[in-house]
């Protein structure tokens, strides 16, 4: 990675896989690598994870098997594969490893369950499909070139494990997709100093005139530890700190003066519209004075609700939103390359929107950089499982508290969804256990992040929620504006039973503080099918004979709820086509079924 690009991590390329934690080298182990199914789950018995073993296949890693890019395209049922790559001489130098220093192999995501070893020894056990994890392999790395091999465990007919939208049937059926096995995120190697930063976030706070930069070091710093922090804007310099560090995490408060000028301070918050970011450089130094320097950004702004309002820095931003599924026809959950999402981004924003809601999947790193960098706002959902259990509890609870750890200082990120339709908890209207699980993510998710709102439960069924977040699927504009034109409207709307036939509340108002006064938002409409040239049988909850018939229909849609006096927004269903589920406003290969400027129009209620 380029020198001026560590300077500036703002401006990065949009490769690195962690965006907001950048030490100046790193290499990529994505490309071949060995690859063999074990679907008669032999492969631990059988020692093969022993380096040497030779494989049957091969697979073009990130790319799920499932999909066409691996090389693979296999959608069968396969609960276990194997993979395995040599690590050179080359890699290494690759690297900029070198003896004194750690060497680290960071997975972005398996799914669902992964062990790795080198050169024959474990080095570790990661769950959960959708978070990063990284191993030490300095031990193999000390003796010269060796062997990677990773053993993957993603049954797909456990219902217990987040799955999101990956199919449990053999083939797709009505809005779930194939599976996604396996390494389906970058895996990279880097080094590093022995005592080096393994965790960096920042959370603003405006009225203070701070930021604070919650920092984890890989052990207890030994005595005369100090961190340096250096914080710019635009290569203009905004403040310097220097603090000593005496514990493994610790905070440090920096003050920023230019947030004190009540008549100026505006000029370097984040929005949609001037997505401004502040470039960090942190350096943690040893008294020996050996130094592990790490470069990041964050954005400065605030989230709020108020009343029917949903704020951005105290102004008033109703919610234009579309759902995003993330999810591409020759690589599924991965991206076909790190451009693919930085296009993706801007095609959201490009048909109008300023809200994507990624859709029961946590997506890749990199995309939300984009979305830093470009301006749209996230929210952030977590995959869902399909049965409620103790198990499943604690695989949904452990795995989103990593994805909220990861992504916390992306000022993109603008809102939590921990549930979605009640998924994993049908019986949530009936179980208290099943109620009391989706409360209880609702105070972690604000334990863990509290400057964020939290939607509950989206769609239907709310326990305490920021949001009162409404799925609806009327296709008759003059039906749907009534439902939702004034006040009285809505009230009668979500009395008692909904629109999905479902109960959108279940608590009594003392037990449910925020939802009293929560912003009501349609944050699923519309649906709308237009596949004239589609050669399997689609599925969607409209569907259009024509493109003049569609347009028809998406004004006819937009216009009833763009003409409510109380809402705080919508989200339309959804952005792309994804196989039988044919609803986009683009195809699969993210062509507009409208010109741009068209679906534009539409999404801002121009004419």
């Amino acid at each position: 990675m380029a020198e001026d690009v560590f300077s500036r991590p703002s401006r990065q390329d949009g490769t690195y896989p962690r965006p907001q934690l950048v030490r100046p080298a790193w290499h990529s182990l994505d490309g071949t690598w060995g690859f063999e199914y074990d679907d008669g789950d032999e492969g631990l018995t059988g020692s093969w994870n022993e380096p040497g073993r030779p494989t049957v296949r091969t697979i073009t890693v990130p790319y799920p098997p499932e999909s066409a890019l691996s090389g693979v395209g296999d959608t069968g049922h396969h609960p276990v594969v194997w993979y395995r790559r040599d690590i050179a001489e080359e890699d290494l130098a690759a690297a900029a490893w070198k003896p004194g220093r750690r060497l680290l192999l960071h997975f972005g995501a398996v799914d669902y369950r992964a062990s790795v070893w080198a050169d024959g020894r474990l080095i570790g056990i990661h769950e959960g499909g959708h978070t990063p994890f990284s191993f030490d392999v300095t031990a193999a790395a000390q003796l010269g070139p060796f062997e990677i091999v990773v053993r993957a465990e993603d049954d797909p007919d456990d219902l217990e494990q987040p799955r999101g939208k990956q199919d449990w049937l053999p083939d797709p059926h009505v809005i779930w997709y194939h599976r996604t096995t396996g390494i389906w995120q970058t895996v990279w190697l880097e080094a590093v100093p022995p005592l080096h930063v393994t965790h960096l976030a920042w959370e603003t706070n405006l009225v203070a005139g701070t930021v604070s930069a919650d920092i984890e070091l890989s052990a207890r710093p030994p005595a005369g530890t100090e961190i340096d922090i250096d914080l710019s804007y635009e290569g203009t310099a905004l403040a310097r700190i220097s603090a000593t560090a005496t514990e493994p995490r610790s905070r440090v408060v920096v003050p920023l003066s230019p947030l004190t000028n009540g008549q100026g301070y505006e000029t370097l918050l984040w929005t949609v519209e001037n997505p401004r970011l502040v470039d960090a450089r942190l350096t943690a130094r040893s008294a020996a004075g050996i130094e592990d320097a790490v470069a990041s950004y964050f954005g400065m702004r605030t989230v709020a609700v108020d009343g029917a309002r949903f704020l951005v820095n105290d102004r008033p931003a109703p919610i234009v939103a579309v759902l995003e599924q993330g999810y591409w026809p020759q690589s599924h959950l991965a991206a076909p390359s790190a451009e693919a999402l930085r296009e993706e981004v801007q095609l959201i924003k490009d048909l109008g929107f300023s809200t994507a809601r990624v859709h029961q999947k946590i997506e890749d790193p990199r995309f939300l950089y984009w979305a830093d960098r470009l301006g749209l706002m996230v929210w952030e959902e977590l995959p869902s499982a399909y049965r409620f259990s103790t198990t499943s509890v604690s695989r949904l609870t452990r795995e989103w508290t990593e994805a909220i750890a990861r992504d916390r200082s992306h000022p993109c990120v603008v809102a939590w969804v921990p549930v979605n339709e009640s998924w994993g908890v049908q019986q949530v209207a009936h179980d208290p256990r099943q109620r009391d699980f989706v409360r209880a993510l609702f105070h972690l998710t604000r334990a863990l992040d509290s400057t964020r709102p939290v939607i509950a439960n989206d769609g239907w069924e709310h326990t305490d929620s920021s949001l009162l977040t409404v799925h609806d699927y009327e296709n008759d504009p003059e039906l749907l504006s009534a439902s939702y034109r004034d006040e009285v409207a809505v009230a009668a709307t979500l009395a008692g039973i909904g629109p999905a036939g479902r109960r959108m509340t279940l608590l009594p108002q003392d037990e449910a503080p925020l939802l009293r006064s929560a912003p009501v938002v349609i944050s699923e409409f519309g649906g709308v099918t237009y596949a004239p040239d589609a050669e399997i049988e689609t599925w969607g909850y409209a569907v259009a004979e024509s493109s003049e018939d569609f347009e028809r229909r998406l004004r006819g849609v937009f216009g009833a709820l763009q003409a409510s006096k109380v809402l705080g927004g919508y989200c339309y269903t959804q952005l792309t086509d994804t196989l039988q589920e044919a609803n986009g406003l683009v195809d699969e290969n993210r062509s507009p079924k409208l010109p741009v400027e068209v679906i534009r129009s539409i999404v801002r209620g121009e004419s």
